[in-house]
């Protein structure tokens, strides 16, 4: 292991251009998706009883609802009769919808942080869910 003195590694910071781009915390935004789509019907089984046990802990009795904590978020459901969806936002500048058709749907779309946006479709049966964080 080669040895360098600290004024040698403080020399060769100060050479750098300074033309290179630095992000401060200001500028840098961005975010992180999760999509889950059970592959069989157990998975689809077990997201869907995930789904039931969120709902009965915040005492949501409708099939469709939406929670919104923060400002400037959008949220939207259209679905049937025996379809379930749940969207909670958390933070601000969020979007999200989620239509369902066909029967017997089940979503959760969850976002947090700041400027996320999601629209979700669904069709006969399907299962899934979202978390988002935006920052």
């Amino acid at each position: 292991m080669i040895a360098f003195p600290k004024a040698a590694l403080l020399a060769a910071a100060l050479a750098m251009p300074a033309s290179l781009p630095l992000a401060s915390p200001a500028e840098a935004s961005g975010g992180i998706s999760i999509n889950i789509a059970p592959s069989n019907a157990r998975e689809a089984r077990l997201l869907r009883l995930g789904l039931a046990a969120y709902a009965l802990h915040q005492d949501i009795e409708t099939n469709g609802h939406v929670t919104q904590q923060g400002a400037h978020n959008a949220a939207g459901i259209a679905q049937g009769a025996t379809d379930q969806a749940i969207i909670h936002q958390d933070g601000t500048g969020h979007t999200g919808t989620v239509s369902q058709t066909g029967g017997h749907n089940a979503y959760g779309l969850f976002q947090f942080g700041q400027n996320t946006t999601s629209h979700v479709s669904q069709t006969g049966g399907q299962t899934g869910l979202t978390v988002q964080f935006g920052w």
